[in-house]
């Protein structure tokens, strides 16, 4: 069993992985308590919003197996494509989704109060990343 802890402590991709999660959320955790001037707890494991922990997770990742592996390895060329998704799937299909969300919120919500929708908790709107926090991120 402690061989399994060893492993895994000494597993750097992963342990880079964590850090770059961890990193993100946390600044996700302060940026918003000094835009709202509260307390919000759900930014430490809650997705959507900048910086990207998705983003940041996979790029750690990535990083860490070819500077370990080699640049040129399968497994760094896995690791990449992985990040690629990740990062389409954030700034594209879950941006469309949340705006999906936005418009059947606003549906709901003009629904008369005897609907039996009407009542429906609100979809998460906060899904993906705009062009703009992108910019914002890399700058």
């Amino acid at each position: 069993m402690s061989s399994s802890w060893s492993s895994i402590l000494t597993n750097y991709p992963l342990i880079s992985a964590f850090i770059a999660f961890v990193i993100a959320q946390t600044i996700k955790f302060f940026t918003s308590w000094y835009k709202e001037k509260q307390w919000d707890l759900k930014q430490l494991v809650g997705s959507g919003g900048m910086p990207s922990s998705h983003s940041s997770t996979v790029t750690a990742l990535a990083t860490a197996i070819g500077f370990q592996e080699g640049f040129g390895g399968a497994l760094f060329a896995t690791a990449l494509i992985l990040a690629c998704i990740v990062m389409y799937d954030a700034t594209d299909v879950r941006l469309h989704a949340g705006r999906q969300a936005e418009v059947l919120n606003q549906i709901v919500y003009e629904l008369p109060a005897e609907h039996p929708l009407a009542e429906s908790r609100p979809l998460r709107e906060l899904l993906g990343h705009t062009p703009p926090q992108w910019m914002f991120q890399r700058s």
